[in-house]
């Protein structure tokens, strides 16, 4: 099966995407993760405000157009979400990418709905809501 399917011209634009948020090493909190099937990986700078909403983000990404395209529509829409909520949103597309699901509620995933056929992209799909939760405190101090 030829990848060529899900390196559609919405995905490559949508990676071009990340460039709206670039790495901020003053960052309170950093966090990374990585494929194994392939390989890529995405960082991400993180701030939040007191109560643990994510206020500023900045991703260094080294991954796939798709991991990178995943990487801009979880930038584009995490503002203002809790750890909870990230980890609700992960497990969702965690759910729908391995076809026991509905498309999650998150805004723009349905762009990334050409990989699903691809097995070997999916955990670069999730690499953003993993470097999220290896980033953010599991619990907000007061």
């Amino acid at each position: 099966m030829s990848a060529r399917g899900i390196y559609t011209p919405e995905v490559l634009g949508q990676a071009m995407a990340l460039a709206r948020y670039p790495w901020v090493a003053d960052a309170p909190y950093h966090g990374a993760a990585r494929s194994r099937s392939c390989g890529s990986s995405i960082e991400l700078s993180l701030g939040t405000d007191a109560a643990g909403a994510i206020q500023t983000i900045g991703v260094r990404p080294h991954a796939c157009a798709v991991g990178q395209a995943a990487a801009a529509v979880f930038a584009e829409h995490a503002f203002g979400c809790s750890r909870s909520d990230i980890a609700m949103a992960r497990a969702s597309l965690a759910t729908w990418l391995a076809g026991e699901g509905k498309l999650p509620a998150w805004p723009g995933v349905a762009l990334l709905e050409p990989a699903l056929a691809y097995p070997a992209r999916h955990a670069a799909i999730l690499l953003a809501w993993d470097a999220a939760l290896d980033a953010l405190p599991k619990q907000v101090c007061p």
